[in-house]
């Protein structure tokens, strides 16, 4: 399969392959690297640090490795080696358990991984020109690889121990490293957008900083879940073959939305979109955390996930895209990556960790509603793109 964009052939399977196993690792990590961790005598505590070590640095990474590529225009090559060296690092989880060390390793490695994703959606973005809005159709393949994933280690992990764990994502992130050797950058004339605005005087504008914001506190309240779900449900006696299809459940509602987002754009303002998903997402952390012991209030929370991400994540995309110009898209991207999956979920995996043994379940996804529905409240007050556009 391939898209064409006027004489360029945007190469579908080349990039598909990248978010597919980009995602299968994420899929292996966030439903199971805490069972893994806690597996080797951490408590909730150090795993919230470990997770949250594992997200801060993309606080940093993503800006610097952005600015790189915006500059030197050698941006494949950095999702290489940033890819390779974090494959190289994470070998590292095979020779201590030391809270130290594995805090070291895990930083080294996540520092160059979190290199990678932000600078190949520019790559994407790319070769998708004009057909921009056919990107959920390429990033879904994503979805499909963490549903692989979490669904294929949740049965295997009810016969195996987790201590196979670090096996299977090590491979994956070799298949990671390897996906990018297949792909090239299309060259892109960008001599007639050097003119544009600046990046700070981009950021500065208050529809901009508002959207990080709220892009921040999104995942800061996505920390329990991340984190502690799938010991949530351990604890409430789920088999782990159901909690990975309750894992699974909610990435396949993400894979719809992505088919169908180039139509919800269309008809929808971006604006729209991010509102009617924030309200959505402040009713699943309400539903997980005081509904969790029914299997039914789970599967619709689950289904909600297509919002909390999925039209969330393809919104924030096209806003970065759309106005982040003049040779900034790397660094728009990063920032993005940074305020967010950074900042945000650092922030929200260790004040997971603590909220967790303090407070318990139930008041950690009730002050994650909360959170939500402050985000929600911003967006609404300050998020008006038009004013960017007269």
């Amino acid at each position: 399969m391939a898209l064409s964009d006027s004489t360029h052939t945007v190469p579908y399977w080349r990039l598909s392959r990248f978010y597919f196993f980009y995602f299968a690792v994420l899929g292996a990590l966030l439903p199971y690297w805490s069972l893994y961790l806690k597996s080797i005598g951490f408590d909730v505590t150090a795993i919230g640090w470990l997770m949250a070590i594992m997200t801060s640095t993309r606080i940093v990474a993503p800006n610097i490795w952005g600015w790189l590529a915006d500059r030197t225009r050698q941006r494949l090559p950095i999702v290489r080696i940033g890819a390779f060296l974090g494959f190289l690092f994470f070998l590292g989880v095979f020779f201590t358990q030391d809270f130290f060390w594995m805090s070291l390793i895990i930083f080294g490695y996540s520092f160059f991984w979190n290199a990678v994703l932000a600078q190949f959606e520019v790559v994407t973005l790319g070769h998708l020109g004009e057909q921009r809005n056919t990107y959920s159709h390429i990033r879904l393949w994503g979805s499909i690889g963490f549903i692989v994933a979490v669904t294929g280690l949740g049965l295997l992990f009810d016969h195996w121990p987790i201590s196979y764990l670090p096996y299977f994502i090590a491979a994956l992130l070799f298949l990671v490293w390897a996906s990018t050797l297949t792909v090239t950058e299309r060259s892109v004339s960008i001599q007639h957008e050097e003119a544009g605005a600046g990046l700070l005087d981009i950021i500065r504008q208050p529809a901009i900083l508002a959207f990080f914001v709220v892009y921040l506190l999104v995942q800061v309240a996505h920390g329990p879940y991340y984190v502690f779900f799938t010991l949530y449900l351990e604890e409430l006696h789920y088999n782990r073959m159901l909690i990975g299809q309750l894992w699974a459940l909610g990435v396949v509602a993400e894979v719809v939305v992505f088919l169908y987002m180039h139509r919800i754009m269309h008809r929808f303002s971006l604006r729209q979109i991010i509102l009617v998903s924030l309200i959505l997402t402040a009713l699943r952390w309400l539903m997980i955390g005081y509904g969790a012991e029914f299997v039914g209030v789970l599967l619709f929370a689950q289904l909600l996930h297509a919002f909390s991400f999925g039209t969330l994540h393809a919104a924030g995309i096209e806003v970065v895209h759309r106005y982040f110009r003049g040779g900034h898209e790397g660094q728009g991207q990063a920032l993005y990556s940074a305020s967010s999956f950074g900042a945000g979920a650092a922030i929200g995996f260790s004040l997971s960790g603590y909220l967790w043994s303090g407070v318990g379940p139930q008041f950690t996804y009730l002050l994650a509603t909360a959170v939500t529905l402050v985000a929600c409240a911003v967006a609404f007050i300050w998020i008006r793109f038009d004013l960017l556009e007269s």
